[in-house]
């Protein structure tokens, strides 16, 4: 696994156990949520990169 991929799923976890202790997200939209983060996340590291 390369570096910029663990980076995502890190901060991707990070996010979603926030929203878990807010109670923002259930057991049931877990699945989309944590694809719609990660997709965000993913999307944000790319850019950033072909910027730099």
């Amino acid at each position: 696994m390369k570096r910029e991929d663990e980076l995502v799923l890190k901060v991707t976890k990070e996010i979603v156990v926030k929203f878990i202790e807010v109670g923002r997200l259930s057991v049931s939209s877990f699945d989309e949520v944590w694809n719609n983060v990660h997709q965000s996340v993913d999307a944000s590291l790319k850019k950033q990169e072909k910027e730099a």
